[in-house]
């Protein structure tokens, strides 16, 4: 009989999993967020790969069937993947995280972020690095999610209130760690990174390009040479995806620091607890290039 109810409960919780609400987001960083909110109930899925580019990508078939199977599509809005525009348009249970009302982005100076055809919007989409952001893009997933798998809302919410928690531990134990370092200038390899500097207040001195698939101008790059010759930069960042040949020909020469920052956390696995290892590997980054004489 024991072993008659202990099936049972097996049984049980196989059903309640496999009728748990399938999500798909669009991009690493938003579902290594929703993971932490789906916690024990299941994993969502990714659209694009970590070096798939959101700005000029076409959707596949396969990709179209993803998104119709899914019953929660997560993405951040048009000016971060406008090839999900159109299929996403008038479609029910889809979260545009950039329509969250009062979310906290960071503006751009006007005109900087646009270019050969793509406009990137008035606002940082990197929201992912920003405490604020992050903690108000957590609360709409679990209440999307909580609204597409009504039996499983207590633990949404749950989840929720238990990744508040470790995201503001996490947040109090980054400012401690990068305050010594933080009057320490450095130059980034684009203008991704907004977010993480105005929590902790870093010396960002300038990037080499605003994204990641327009190559710098010859001027930008006398530009951080000539600073290079001083003493005011300490570390120069690269990124895993983007590693061009311009970074170490205007470092030739030089003893500044190289460090090494991944926006999007391509290395990081999926499993709850992903996110907190992703944003610490990044203020570690910081923290191991600026400390470094």
């Amino acid at each position: 009989m024991k072993q008659f109810f202990s099936a049972c409960a097996i049984f049980l919780a196989t059903i309640s999993t496999a009728q748990a609400a399938t999500v798909l987001t669009s991009i690493k960083p938003i579902q290594l967020i929703a993971t932490e909110i789906a916690k024990g109930i299941n994993t969502p899925d990714v659209l694009l790969s970590s070096n798939t580019s959101p700005h000029d990508y076409a959707l596949r078939p396969s990709d179209v069937k993803r998104i119709h199977s899914a019953d929660l599509v997560i993405w951040y809005g048009q000016d971060l993947e406008p090839f999900l525009g159109k299929i996403l348009d008038g479609r029910a249970k889809v979260l545009t995280l950039s329509q969250i009302p009062d979310l906290a982005l960071r503006e751009y100076v006007q005109g900087n972020h646009s270019h050969e055809g793509h406009d990137h919007g008035s606002y940082d989409s990197h929201f992912w690095l920003g405490y604020l952001p992050t903690k108000q893009v957590a609360q709409a997933i679990a209440l999307a999610m909580a609204d597409a798998d009504p039996q499983h809302r207590s633990q949404y919410l749950t989840n929720l209130a238990s990744f508040n928690r470790q995201l503001e531990q996490q947040h109090q134990a980054i400012k401690q760690q990068l305050a010594p370092i933080k009057a320490r200038g450095y130059y980034v390899f684009h203008d991704a990174y907004g977010y993480f500097e105005q929590d902790y207040g870093l010396n960002h001195l300038g990037y080499f390009t605003i994204s990641p698939d327009r190559k710098p101008g010859a001027k930008t790059l006398i530009s951080i040479r000539k600073a290079l010759s001083g003493n005011d930069v300490y570390c120069l960042f690269t990124e895993p995806q983007f590693t061009p040949a311009v970074v170490q020909s205007v470092t030739r020469g030089s003893d500044t620091n190289i460090g090494v920052l991944d926006p999007i956390g391509s290395d990081i696995e999926v499993k709850p607890g992903g996110y907190f290892t992703f944003k610490q590997q990044l203020a570690d980054s910081f923290s191991h290039c600026l400390s470094s004489d």
